[in-house]
């Protein structure tokens, strides 16, 4: 009798060290949105080639290849001696035809000379500033500067080479912010609009990842694909994005907050989807509950939860095929995405912890 009595007190302690380990994670609402991918190909804010205006001889060049430049700077001078003097020339024509007018105005206020005369020595004033109008924009066109700030690609042309216009002579970008170019196919186009948020990579960079958001969205759809054209502004700060690199683009649509639990706590059967959460049985102690759930979209490890659970709620993410709903569970670990699951399986649950805690102090 005494025997039978003993097992009777063990039964018990075996139930609850057989108690099923699993590990939890909290349900979480968190930043979320649907990911649409493209490819695309990056420009610079602002590209320019860098041509001749005239046939005429390199005399003198002002950069090296891959320089950076601010607007206004000089890149190259060609032979002007010829245009240097016709310049001069000029110059002299219109101070001389300035005084003669001057002289006939005078006379023409005192009645000395007819309103025709000054009206001669007007246009002759007029023609000579005309020229020298021309002279200069002839002197001009033999000096190429940066139209804008940015960074020159690689030196076309040497030192007394002979360049006609249309002649590469090199190119220039402004790399500072960098247009991506994609395509979407067009039903998204109701959640395309200025502003929207996307993630590119490029595998050329080892994958790194920018974040930059569409600046506009094309007015026409291609009838071929029925796809439209995006074009995305990513911030360049480090100069490390170059014009032509293909990227891997995500686009973020419709963002809002949303609440998920890891892929791993989602169960299914036909179309349903369900969890084991977490609740207090009626001798208090923590026993899983199967929940029917409605999902929306997933991303790589986690899935949102739409209906049939609340923020803070616990599921189970490891240990499902051996937890019953309605019977004891044991929490080994809660996966709050800091750790390694190798390391949450390696750790004692909180009862064998607490056992073995007091076998040491007993000692």
């Amino acid at each position: 009798m005494r025997v039978v009595l003993s097992l009777l007190l063990l039964l018990p302690a075996v139930a609850t060290s057989a108690a099923p380990a699993v590990i939890v994670a909290e349900a979480k609402p968190t930043s979320w949105a649907d990911r649409t991918e493209a490819l695309g190909t990056l420009r610079a804010d602002e590209s320019v080639v860098i041509t001749a205006n005239v046939t005429e001889t390199i005399s003198a060049i002002h950069f090296d290849d891959g320089q950076r430049v601010d607007a206004g700077d000089v890149l190259v001078e060609m032979t002007s001696a010829e245009e240097t003097a016709l310049l001069e020339e000029v110059r002299a024509r219109v101070d001389e035809a300035e005084r003669q007018y001057e002289r006939v105005q005078s006379l023409a206020e005192r009645g000395s000379a007819s309103a025709s005369l000054l009206d001669e020595r007007r246009r002759e004033l007029d023609t000579a500033r005309a020229s020298l109008v021309a002279v200069e924009s002839r002197l001009k066109d033999r000096v190429v500067k940066a139209p804008f700030a940015g960074v020159v690609g690689l030196r076309n042309i040497s030192l007394g080479a002979l360049v006609e216009p249309g002649d590469v002579i090199t190119t220039l970008d402004d790399d500072r912010t960098m247009k991506l170019d994609f395509t979407v196919p067009s039903v998204f186009l109701p959640s395309l609009r200025p502003g929207l948020a996307i993630e590119a990579r490029a595998p050329a960079l080892g994958e790194r990842g920018f974040d930059g958001e569409i600046s506009a969205v094309d007015t026409r759809i291609d009838p071929v694909t029925r796809s439209v054209q995006v074009r995305a502004l990513l911030p360049n700060p480090q100069r490390v994005l170059r014009p032509g690199l293909l990227m891997r683009v995500e686009l973020l649509r419709n963002p809002r907050r949303a609440l998920t639990v890891p892929e791993e706590a989602l169960l299914h059967r036909g179309d349903d989807h369900f969890v084991l959460a977490l609740t207090e049985g009626e001798d208090g102690a923590t026993v899983p509950e199967r929940r029917q759930v409605q999902i929306g979209a997933r991303r790589p490890g986690f899935v949102e939860i739409t209906s049939g659970l609340d923020a803070g709620e616990r599921v189970i993410t490891h240990g499902n095929d051996k937890a019953k709903p309605g019977e004891p569970i044991t929490v080994m670990a809660i996966d709050d995405g800091t750790r390694p699951l190798a390391e949450l399986l390696a750790q004692k649950p909180a009862a064998d912890a607490a056992e073995s805690s007091a076998a040491a102090t007993s000692e």
